[in-house]
């Protein structure tokens, strides 16, 4: 199968994949800066309140 006779996605699964992945990779930012808090507290390093 040559590029040409490729079919491209519909467009609202390419932008649903889009969403899932940029959703994701939120999450897992915000999930890295919990564990990171949660270690530094953990180490007396925690911020004054």
């Amino acid at each position: 199968m040559t590029h040409e006779e490729q079919e491209t996605a519909p467009l609202h699964k390419r932008l649903g994949w889009l969403v899932l992945i940029w959703v994701l990779s939120v999450a897992g930012l915000g999930v890295a800066a919990w564990l990171m808090r949660l270690f530094m507290s953990a180490a007396g390093l925690g911020t004054p309140h």
